[in-house]
């Protein structure tokens, strides 16, 4: 992964017109997500209310938009939320999507997992049998680098703490600044660019 505080990719030249903007989407509810509970490889399936959401609100803040690329955690819990925002069509799976790997606090609440590990923090801290918050900014990093030299707007689907690094990465911060964007089941953020400087426009969009 980019050291702390190095791009991904590089801020485009002066003059280059980079109106292009990445959607970011965090899949709808499920029973897991509800409760807090850490869902990361197990692959948790949609609530009724979460399809409804996916469906209904959350599809209708992507409507009338026109992506040249569609990238998709391979889970079921995003690739149903895109399906029901219907751009299932155009989904292409990246494995770099999937949630963060969280070992032996998988199903586990935070207050579970303080319970045996006291003042335990997830972006500090990692998991035993998983992932730190520089491995998963390893794997954002490389959808940074595609997305970045993409033309034309892009969708992604996938998790909450997966898009929290990729957001932090975007702008050059290290992966565990996720840990201070919070992120709701079935919003949208957007990247995009103020004149050639990568920047997030929008964060945690769900109204």
């Amino acid at each position: 992964m980019s050291a702390a505080g190095e791009r991904a990719f590089a801020d485009r030249a002066a003059g280059d017109a980079a109106a292009n903007e990445i959607v970011l989407v965090r899949h709808a509810q499920t029973e897991w997500s509800r409760d807090g509970r850490h869902t990361g490889r197990i692959d948790v399936p949609l609530t009724e209310e979460g399809r409804s959401a996916a469906a209904g609100a959350l599809a209708e803040r992507l409507r009338g938009r026109e992506f040249a690329l569609v990238l998709v955690s391979p889970s079921t819990r995003a690739r149903e939320t895109c399906e029901r925002c219907g751009l299932a069509s155009q989904a292409q799976l990246r494995p770099d999507l999937l949630e963060w790997d969280y070992g032996e606090y998988e199903g586990l609440t935070t207050a579970q997992v303080r319970a045996q590990r006291p003042g335990w923090w997830l972006w500090r801290d990692g998991c035993p049998g998983g992932e730190s918050a520089a491995d998963v900014g390893a794997r954002a990093d490389r959808v940074i680098a595609e997305l970045g030299a993409l033309e034309g707007d892009a969708a992604v689907f996938s998790h909450g703490h997966l898009l929290r690094v990729l957001g932090a990465r975007w702008v050059g911060l290290a992966p565990a600044y996720g840990g201070r964007m919070a992120l709701s089941t079935a919003a949208t953020c957007v990247l995009g660019w103020e004149r050639e400087r990568a920047v997030i426009a929008r964060w945690n969009h769900s109204a």
